[in-house]
């Protein structure tokens, strides 16, 4: 069943094997917290990263605006040159008919698809993605094109033969 609630956390990491373009890689996932108190322990788990996903929620327009007044900054001071993907989280929320009267009272909406893009431009990101945790859609597509945006990077070492490593936070 899907978690309905999120609890934050200090740092998640998940680990999983990923087959793009014929290659074997293993994927490791660092979902950091958001929360100001974090702000200098966070820092901690950028070293050896490929590629960074910048997540926001498309029910939430202030989490767009925290892309360009928070996220962007520590990024390129933390992981300047590496590739950023900007993904639009929660899209089976844009249509729905309880988001959309709960974001009406404070005139606001779900952010679109332009508007998501439009950032991603802005802050100079290689990819927009959105997906939906909930229904799963483009959830394989955000991974497979964050893998490949590492891949294209060149911090490659030596790996043990058939396989990459690959760090996304």
């Amino acid at each position: 069943m899907f978690p309905e609630v999120y609890v934050p956390t200090v740092f998640e990491n998940y680990v999983a094997d990923v087959d793009v373009d014929g290659k074997r890689v293993e994927l490791a996932l660092w979902d950091t917290a958001g929360q100001e108190d974090y702000d200098r322990l966070r820092p901690l788990s950028y070293p050896d990263s490929h590629v960074i996903l910048i997540c926001y929620a498309i029910d939430s327009p202030d989490s767009l605006d925290n892309v360009q007044e928070k996220w962007i900054s520590e990024v390129l001071h933390f992981c300047s040159g590496l590739p950023i993907v900007l993904v639009g989280c929660k899209v089976d929320l844009r249509q729905d008919s309880r988001t959309i009267a709960e974001l009406a009272k404070t005139s606001q909406k779900p952010v679109t698809a332009q508007e998501g893009q439009a950032v991603a431009s802005k802050i100079g990101a290689k990819h927009y993605m959105e997906c939906s945790s909930r229904t799963g859609q483009g959830v394989k597509e955000v991974f497979q094109v964050a893998t490949r945006a590492a891949l294209l990077v060149g911090h490659k070492k030596p790996r043990k033969s058939g396989s990459s490593k690959c760090i996304v936070l």
